[in-house]
């Protein structure tokens, strides 16, 4: 079999969704996206959503609409994806990175309320593989530092603490305590990337909470203006008899969202649901056939929270990045396409050369060093699930790892990283 890691479910309802919006003439910013926007409010429970051309584009937007700028700190995940803190070099802010919590994939709570300061005036949680992270623990967080918080514009002394901005590029539908992603933070922001659960081919969204001293209609407007070039009218509006006349308000950014991968957004958020409930299905399948080797998986589903199924991450007790790594290449040589989520921030040249040491983020280097990232995605069949387990079954049971009676742990003593080669 020849199994790839995630590619994108599109049906013919996608392709001809795409093709009605460029036969309608309408194939940049207009009506699709629009109602995309409306709909992906109403599914998450906010007030309004702004459709944008990624998850990057709509983190850096919100972290420029609190004013962020040099001399302010914004706290993140060492664990992560570099845009969690890109967007925090771009607008000129210091990037403080926090290790997780031993044996997850979410920043450790105490340890974020520690690295507050003065200076701090975001702090960005990352929702990993689908899960939401755990806002109360965060919201605690950073109420137990209010006395720090210094605000320097408006809308950060009406929120009047650390605004929490999440980054949930992966969690789209998952929920948290009954709340969905997009309404647990005060900012969220959506990835609707070719490889994620809804996708657009690229594409993102940002999503707030109702909040008393924030006008939602101008925040709206705000995020439009400053996603178009800083034009006060978008093509629409120029669109009705003699209103060509525009003005431009602000030197901004090109970040808007197209009609047509709107209309495939469209599609894919009416399948959502039940993409959903595959995904779930195949978790558990996973779960059955691997967890009794010993091996580790984010957990998905519990009393709280579920997951909306984006990765499944699985962690190898015991063993070395090095004997994760020849792991890795004995499932491709055996068709199943894998990954790695995620190398840790301070691991990359990028964060090496702003002076971040992993050796400073211990858990987050043990999380990452036995990770491997199964393929999870709508297309795979029940067969093809089958055979994904039972290789890394046979991989793990050909080399010098041994299954203990269907233990808890896995036995590697002696294990010589060159088995698997």
């Amino acid at each position: 079999m020849k199994i790839s890691f995630s590619p994108p479910d599109i049906t013919e309802l996608e392709i001809n969704a795409a093709v009605d919006a460029m036969k309608s003439g309408w194939i940049t910013t207009g009506p699709r996206t629009k109602l995309f926007g409306n709909k992906i409010a109403e599914y998450c429970g906010t007030p309004k959503a702004v459709c944008l051309n990624s998850n990057t584009a709509a983190q850096e937007l919100v972290l420029r609409r609190l004013g962020v700028g040099p001399g302010d700190e914004v706290i993140t995940s060492a664990y992560t994806y570099t845009a969690s803190a890109a967007v925090i070099h771009h607008v000129g802010a210091k990037i403080v990175l926090v290790d997780v919590e031993p044996g997850t994939y979410h920043m450790d709570y105490n340890r974020l309320a520690d690295a507050i300061t003065e200076r701090t005036k975001v702090v960005v949680p990352v929702d990993i593989g689908g899960v939401m992270v755990d806002y109360e623990h965060v919201f605690a967080a950073v109420e137990s530092k209010k006395n720090l918080f210094k605000p320097a514009n408006d809308i950060q002394a009406a929120y009047g603490r650390v605004v929490v901005a999440a980054d949930a590029a992966h969690s789209f539908g998952a929920r948290w305590h009954g709340i969905k992603s997009g309404a647990a933070a005060d900012f969220s922001s959506f990835s609707f990337h070719a490889v994620k659960n809804l996708t657009t081919a690229e594409g993102g969204a940002v999503t707030w909470r109702d909040h008393e001293y924030i006008d939602n209609d101008e925040m709206y407007r705000w995020f439009m203006l400053y996603s178009m070039h800083g034009q006060n009218k978008d093509a629409l509006s120029k669109m009705q008899p003699g209103a060509w006349e525009y003005d431009i308000v602000y030197p901004a950014y090109k970040f808007n969202m197209t009609d047509i991968a709107a209309a495939i957004g469209l599609v894919q958020l009416r399948r959502f649901d039940s993409m959903a409930e595959r995904r779930k299905n195949i978790i558990k399948k996973y779960d059955k056939l691997l967890l009794p080797l010993g091996i580790e998986s984010l957990e998905h589903f519990g009393n709280n929270f579920a997951g909306n199924g984006h990765l499944y991450l699985m962690r190898i007790p015991g063993i070395s990045e090095q004997q994760r790594n020849e792991i890795i290449i004995k499932m491709a040589e055996a068709g199943v396409a894998t990954n790695v989520h995620f190398k840790p921030l301070p691991m990359h040249t990028a964060y090496k050369n702003l002076d971040f040491d992993i050796k400073d983020y211990p858990n987050a280097y043990a999380q990452y060093a036995n990770e491997i990232t199964l393929p999870l995605h709508t297309l795979l069949t029940d067969e093809e699930v089958d055979y994904v387990a039972e290789t890394m079954k046979c991989i793990l049971e050909g080399g010098s790892i041994k299954r203990i009676s269907c233990g808890n742990t896995i036995n590697i003593d002696g294990l010589n990283p060159y088995d698997f080669m």
